[in-house]
């Protein structure tokens, strides 16, 4: 994602208002992995500004996408992530359990759509996504819970 510096630039060279509440919302993204949802974006830009609308993050955030800034992504997660990191392809890994989602850095170039199956698209770029779990909600899943064998009213 380019710096909040040449965002706005950017802004300007399209005619699009450069307000202090966009310039917040391009800090917050920059070097942001975790590909946020508009939500978590504002209760960000809530910490520097306590009266930026949900409304103004949503707008900034399409416009970005609509700039190609920013991907939208629709993982299935129940709410649109936004990803800063346009710069080259990648893939993503997204936890069932808790929603994080990750770049995954891979070549599937090799993969294509079987000749007669693409029922008349035109491909134009495709996206791999891995469904799993993270590794944190691997380790809350793997603790073994810790169980008395003695049973109850029975003395040690």
């Amino acid at each position: 994602m380019k710096s909040p510096e040449e965002l706005t630039a950017l802004f300007r060279a399209r005619g699009r208002k450069v307000t202090a509440q966009r310039q917040c919302i391009f800090r917050i993204l920059q070097g942001d992995v975790t590909h946020p949802t508009a939500e978590v974006v504002h209760a960000a830009a809530r910490t520097e500004m306590e009266t930026i609308s949900l409304k103004t993050v949503y707008q900034t955030l399409h416009e970005l996408s609509a700039l190609g800034e920013v991907s939208a992504l629709d993982l299935g997660t129940g709410t649109t992530r936004f990803d800063p990191n346009v710069e080259g392809t990648h893939h993503h890994l997204v936890c069932r359990r808790c929603g994080k989602v990750r770049d995954l850095h891979a070549d599937f170039s090799a993969v294509t759509v079987p000749e007669g199956a693409d029922d008349g698209f035109e491909v134009g770029e495709a996206e791999v996504v891995f469904r799993g779990l993270c590794a944190e909600c691997r380790g809350r899943r793997s603790s073994p819970r810790r169980r008395s064998r003695t049973p109850a009213g029975a003395s040690r």
